[in-house]
C-alpha cells in the first residue's frame, strides 16, 4: 500500500484550512486517511502550522511520501532536515549531538526570521495606523476652516444687510 503525507481541505469557499493527513494515496483527497499530522491555516500572516513533527519523521522513514505541499511544509518546520541530519547520523558522518546542535541552530534562526516578520508587519499595522489618523485630521482641519470661512461670510453679509437696512431707514427718515 503506498501512502502519502498530503493535506485535507476543510473550511468556507475563499477561505480554507487544512489537515496535514498521512493517507492511501488511492483515497479521495478529503476522504479517508491513516492519521492526522497536524494543521495547516494560510490564511493568516504568517500561515500558522500546527504539526506532530515527531510523527511526520517516523512516517517519512518508513517510506510515506509528502506532496509537494506538505514537503514544503516539512521543510518549513525543518522535518526534512531532521531526516537528514539523522542519515548523517547512521551513516557516522557525524554524532547526535553534532545533529542536535545543527538543528537547534537552524531552528533558532528560523525563530528570529519569523519574529522578524511579525514585528515587521506590526509595524507596518502601525505606521498605517499613523498616517491615516494624520490624513483624518488634515481633511478635519480643511473642513473646519471652510466651516469657520462660510461663517464669516455669512456673518459679513448678514452685516452688510443690516448696514444696507440701517442706510434705507436713515434715508426714509430724511426723507420724511
Amino acid at each position: 500500500m503506498a501512502v502519502k503525507i498530503r493535506l485535507q481541505r476543510h473550511g468556507k469557499k475563499n477561505f480554507a484550512f487544512f489537515h496535514i493527513v498521512v493517507a492511501d494515496t488511492r483515497a479521495p483527497r478529503d476522504g479517508r486517511y491513516i492519521e492526522q499530522l497536524g494543521s495547516y491555516n494560510p490564511n493568516t500572516n504568517p500561515a500558522t502550522i500546527v504539526l506532530n513533527a515527531d510523527r511526520a519523521l517516523a512516517w517519512l522513514n518508513v517510506g510515506a511520501e509528502p506532496s509537494l505541499v506538505a514537503r514544503r511544509i516539512l521543510s518549513y518546520e525543518g522535518v526534512l532536515l531532521r531526516k537528514h541530519l539523522q542519515g548523517g547520523v547512521a551513516k557516522g558522518a557525524l554524532t547526535q549531538e553534532q545533529a542536535d546542535a545543527k538543528f537547534a541552530a537552524w531552528a533558532e534562526a528560523r525563530d528570529k526570521k519569523i519574529a522578524a516578520k511579525k514585528a515587521g508587519l506590526t509595524q507596518a499595522a502601525a505606521a498605517t495606523a499613523k498616517a491615516a489618523a494624520e490624513a483624518e485630521a488634515k481633511v478635519n482641519q480643511e473642513r473646519a476652516a471652510a466651516i469657520a470661512a462660510k461663517k464669516a461670510e455669512a456673518e459679513a453679509a448678514a452685516q452688510a444687510a443690516a448696514a444696507e437696512a440701517a442706510e434705507t431707514a436713515e434715508a426714509e427718515a430724511v426723507e420724511a
